[in-house]
């Protein structure tokens, strides 16, 4: 290696630290304030780019609130000249009809009844009260001619007796109060110009929804959001800064970047904090202070690690928060470069200087040099080397000297080389092959290694019970599982014999099988054991493992947890077994039914001939009575069998539960003590309220007759989800898809279920109470509502989970739900009162009935009440009959017939050709009635000659009306 003469080194360095002093303290002195002034000139330069466009966004949400202002005045001058257009027309219409000669009461009903029809804007109308808050005028059924003066809004105030007190008052003016829109039931804030006519004793107002001005009013502040985006667009701050807009809730209301422009960012987690970005903007904002945090780059997006300052402005009228965002390497880029520039300019400088002292030292140093450095090449095995000083000095007599010793040993070293090489090439061989067999054997057992470590990863990561034993039955491997499932560690597992292990129990009853597989067989069994106090079922396969002599010489045992899978399959045994049954009792409820329907009339047409004997009638007062009861049953089986018609709705189980608290008082016995708990925020469920309610009567009514000498009975609801505890503590009819639901639970301290109760409480007919005390019909009938809602049912002893109670407990799960106004399915008439005025000997009737006995006797009820009848036995006859008739006063058909034909499309194509004939549908099912476009009456069988005459004249009434 060449060295330096020191001379020339230390020379060197003195003029280079110099040099580099008065450099450091050039940079140190004026670089930093450099950079300090650049950085706040640009960060200045930031906050008056965001001064300026919130002046801007603060002007327009000035504007908007001016629109505000103008729209409420707007809609208030539009309404008083909807009232004057009204009051315009009750004028004339006053006059034309006393010139026609009507009466008061007729021009009245004239006039409500346009002012009815008369809509404006969205489904805005006019509304008319009297004195007593009785709505003599009201487009919507629910509410024309009711009286409304103890109907309340959600805050509990009166609303129409309160309005009236204003506008009695006032005379007229502008109210705010809460309704529904027509054909909604959802109650929404409302404004009602109110003006007080007392010549005609009644106050009429008109109104507009507020958000219809909502609407008005966002599409203003939505041009504004427009504007704003076209004013922040092009700005840039410094490199790639830039301005964006957010609102409270986390919406990202502009940004320049599309991927970001219009999300809700809540999910963005500061990188610096921890805390969602969109918060602690929010809390720096007009504090004046910058929030430092860590973003990704347009250039290298997704790695959030380069640092961004922001300021923060918040328009609180329109709930904005205005930001600027400009990279910390940005603002610094400026002052950066000016460094970056003095840097360069003084590295030159010192190279230069470098440069020239290197030179000058090695002018100075050179003749000393050359005999030094000749003297390292020879001390480093340079032999050839020659100092190339000829001089007639010292000097020179000292380089001649030195050259001719080196010649010398130069001959002697390069002699005792050529026996060192030859020598070093054999001993070289002989390593390397050496290295080559230690670098094989090392790759091999690393290889072995990697294998033996990845079949443990994969037996651990096993769901099942991995073990190997030898043939002494001694432990050789066991996987995580097998452990765990022993309490065994990984090193105190191997070596242990197969009793020590599993015990002397489960030793005895496997070795049958260890046999069989020490023979040669690979037996696959089932087997029970405790799991840390849970009992589980595995099924087990012993594997015979054979050495190069095919001898076995270890098994294999292999163990699987299969108590979920058989729990699962006695569970779908049990739901099949349920749905057959429940299918017929569906099909038994239709046929009796009809049945029904055939004894039922012929008793009441018995009963209603005068010249019968009287002993005779009183043996038809019961045989009537046991007809009803026997209806009743079959609704009872149509509820298990999930076929009855069901009303669903929005119902909040705490009121529920405290309205059956009051039901619940007087039938259950005083001993017996009714307490609830319910948890607070409760969601909606959306069941038929009142099956829901015969359904937890009927539960209530069971416990108490559960607890003859008295106890407790309690009635708990709380929300819950598919994972909480009190769900899965204990199995339920069938598996629970993942969700929210409501818990509703009726627990008793009385006797508490048998086993064969507990498997056949909810089998129809089964009760245990005496004969004549039940029917065995009341935990079906829950069962098959709880299964037409859609929910789970669960019936247990209170001993199951809580050790030393007694009592039951049955347990609905129902799913929970976000409220809401469901769409009405189908409009149905309540007529009071039989008018046979409008039954004439040419009103023709369709009776469309498979059984011959139901049509009979329905036949002979249709001709008592003065119609004609023509038969059909099937929906495909009567469809063939109608093209043949030239007119029809209606149809009664049943529902269910043979043949392509139901009872709807007969209906359906009676509406089509006989478009003012009545339709009233027969059925035994009980089933939801069809939507269909057209009105239409739903009679359930059995049914009386009466019945079905209630449900014909209306329509027939109805029809002729309109006829006229």
């Amino acid at each position: 290696m060449y060295r330096r003469s020191p001379i020339t080194i230390r020379l060197f360095l003195m003029l280079l630290a110099l040099i580099g002093s008065i450099f450091a303290a050039i940079y140190f002195f004026t670089v930093p304030l450099i950079k300090q002034n650049v950085f706040n000139l640009e960060l200045n330069s930031n906050r008056q780019v965001l001064n300026i466009v919130y002046d801007l966004a603060n002007r327009m949400y000035a504007g908007t609130e001016r629109y505000v202002d103008n729209t409420l005045k707007s809609h208030e001058q539009r309404l008083g000249s909807v009232l004057d257009i009204a009051e315009n027309h009750i004028n004339l219409a006053l006059r034309d009809g006393r010139q026609s000669g009507l009466s008061d009461a007729e021009i009245w009903e004239k006039v409500f009844t346009d002012l009815r029809k008369f809509q404006f804007g969205n489904g805005d109308y006019i509304w008319i009260s009297d004195y007593d808050a009785n709505l003599i005028s009201h487009p919507d059924d629910a509410y024309h001619q009711q009286n409304m003066s103890n109907v309340k809004d959600t805050d509990g105030n009166l609303i129409i007796p309160g309005i009236l007190s204003l506008a009695l008052t006032d005379g007229t003016g502008f109210y705010k109060y809460k309704w529904n829109r027509l054909n909604e039931t959802e109650a929404i804030d409302k404004y009602s110009y109110v003006k007080h006519y007392p010549d005609w004793g009644f106050v009429m107002g008109a109104g507009v929804y507020i958000d219809d001005i909502q609407r008005e009013v966002a599409a203003q502040k939505k041009r504004a959001i427009a504007e704003i985006n076209r004013a922040l667009k092009d700005i840039k701050i410094a490199q790639n800064g830039y301005l964006y807009v957010f609102d409270s809730q986390g919406n990202m209301l502009f940004h320049p970047n599309r991927n970001i422009h219009g999300i809700n960012f809540k999910t963005q987690l500061n990188p610096v904090t921890g805390q969602p970005i969109y918060q602690d903007l929010m809390a720096v904002s007009d504090t004046g202070k910058e929030l430092f945090y860590k973003w990704d780059r347009p250039d290298d997006p997704g790695h959030y690690e380069y640092e961004k300052l922001s300021l923060v402005r918040h328009l609180s009228g329109f709930d904005w928060y205005i930001s600027s965002s400009v990279y910390l390497d940005d603002l610094k880029a400026s002052s950066v470069q000016i460094s970056q520039r003095i840097m360069a300019m003084g590295f030159f400088g010192l190279l230069a200087s470098i440069v020239a002292v290197f030179i000058f030292a090695e002018w100075l140093t050179s003749p000393i040099k050359s005999l030094s450095q000749t003297a390292y090449k020879i001390s480093r095995g340079d032999l050839s080397a020659k100092t190339g000083i000829s001089r007639n000095d010292e000097l020179g007599i000292l380089a001649e000297s030195f050259d001719y010793m080196v010649d010398r040993l130069r001959g002697n070293i390069n002699n005792l080389n050529s026996r060192v090489n030859e020598r070093t090439k054999e001993l070289s061989e002989s390593n390397s092959r050496l290295l080559e067999a230690v670098s094989s054997l090392q790759t091999t057992q690393d290889e072995l290694r990697a294998v033996e470590i990845r079949q443990r990863l994969i037996l651990d990561a096993l769901p099942a019970q991995v073990a190997y034993l030898d043939n002494q039955l001694r432990y050789v491997f066991a996987n995580r599982q097998y452990r765990e499932m022993f309490d065994q560690t990984k090193e105190g597992i191997v070596g242990k014999s197969f009793e020590e292990v599993v015990g002397e129990e489960m030793n005895q009853a496997l070795q049958p099988y260890i046999e069989k597989a020490m023979q040669g067989e690979t037996p696959v069994y089932e087997y029970r054991l405790n799991d840390h106090g849970k009992d589980i079922l595995t099924r087990r396969t012993v594997l015979p493992f054979y050495n190069v002599r095919k001898e076995v010489e270890g098994m294999l045992t292999l163990s699987i947890d299969i108590t979920h899978e058989r729990e699962v399959e006695q569970r779908m045994a049990e739901a099949s077994k349920m749905k057959a049954v429940g299918q017929m009792s569906g099909g038994l409820a239709h046929d009796f039914n009809n049945l029904l329907t055939i004894i039922l009339g012929n008793l009441l047409e018995l009963q209603g001939k005068h010249d019968l004997p009287k002993h005779l009638q009183q043996h038809l007062i019961p045989a009537v009575r046991a007809t009803r009861r026997g209806a009743d049953m079959t609704k009872r089986l149509l509820a298990f069998s999930r076929r009855q018609p069901l009303k669903p709705s929005y119902v909040q189980p705490e009121q529920l539960i405290n309205d059956l608290v009051g039901l619940l008082a007087a039938p259950l016995p005083e001993n017996i003590q009714l307490r609830t708990q319910i948890k607070p925020n409760l969601p909606a469920v959306y069941v038929d309220s009142a099956q829901m309610e015969d359904a937890l009567v009927n539960l209530a009514l069971n416990s108490a007759d559960a607890m003859p000498k008295g106890g407790e009975l309690c009635l708990m609801v709380s929300a819950v989800s598919s994972d909480s505890r009190e769900v899965q503590q204990a199995s339920w009819d069938e598996e629970v898809v993942p969700g929210d639901y409501v818990l509703l639970s009726v627990i008793d301290t009385g006797e508490g279920f048998s086993d064969e109760a507990l498997d056949k409480a909810c089998e129809p007919f089964f009760t245990t109470k005496g004969t004549g005390a039940g029917s065995g019909l009341g935990l079906s009938m829950v069962y098959g509502f709880v299964k037409q809602s859609k929910g789970y049912f669960r019936i247990q002893n209170r001993a199951h989970y809580h050790h030393g109670q007694v009592g039951a407990r049955i347990d609905l799960l129902l799913g929970a739900m976000e409220q809401q106004s469901p769409q009405a399915t189908q409009t149905t008439k309540i007529v009071e009162g039989i008018d046979r005025s409008e039954i004439t000997e040419s009103s023709l009737i369709l009776l469309v009935e498979d059984d011959a006995d139901v049509r009979q006797l329905v036949r002979g009820q249709l001709r008592s009440m003065g119609f004609s009848v023509v038969e059909a036995a099937s929906g495909d006859e009567a469809l063939a009959m109608l093209t043949g008739l030239s007119d029809l006063a209606g149809v009664v058909s049943d529902v269910v017939m043979p043949g392509a034909a139901s009872g709807y499309d007969v209906a359906t194509a009676v509406n089509m050709i006989f478009p003012k004939a009545f339709v009233v549908i027969m059925t035994g099912y009980s089933e939801q009635p069809s939507k269909l476009e057209f009105e239409y009456s739903l009679i359930q069988k059995p049914f009386d000659a009466e019945t079905l005459e209630r449900k014909i004249v209306p329509c027939l009434t109805e029809h002729n009306q309109e006829s006229r």
